[in-house]
């Protein structure tokens, strides 16, 4: 796994975690690397430091607490991933995993506009973005999959 530091043309700052530096190029040409603040594919690698070995004894890493370690988003706390996924949930209509069916009326304009949620696969998402139809990727904790409205 390889960390990069990334920031998007809005000038957010956040990170993002590749098997390789090869799949980071793929994933950004896809337009699959987007900011988790405004959602912009303008997205390129930051510089960063480099590790300089001092000759000093390591410091030894504090424990993060379990919440950071859990944490799926960079930059974003937990209480504003609450308030956008209720937010989420208040706003959108949830049509389960017939969503990648649903996205492609909507934008074909066979069905109504309107804001959705559901369930797609990594390659159905990857369709749908290659279609130009714009998905966002949220996990949504499981004690609120079952609310609808």
């Amino acid at each position: 796994m390889i960390v990069f530091n990334l920031g998007c043309e809005n000038h957010h700052r956040f990170e993002g975690w590749f098997v390789s530096g090869d799949e980071f190029e793929r994933q950004l040409k896809r337009k699959l690397v987007t900011c988790p603040m405004c959602g912009s594919a303008g997205v390129a690698r930051l510089p960063h430091a480099a590790h300089i070995k001092s000759g000093t004894a390591e410091r030894p890493s504090r424990p993060q607490p379990a919440s950071a370690r859990t944490q799926q988003y960079a930059n974003v706390g937990s209480e504003v991933l609450t308030k956008l996924v209720e937010h989420i949930i208040e706003n959108t209509e949830d049509v389960g995993a017939a969503f990648p069916e649903e996205a492609r009326k909507i934008y074909y304009r066979e069905a109504p506009e309107r804001t959705i949620r559901g369930t797609a696969s990594r390659e159905e998402v990857e369709a749908l973005t290659e279609e130009g139809i714009e998905v966002v990727a949220l996990s949504i904790p499981a004690h609120r999959l079952g609310k609808t409205h």
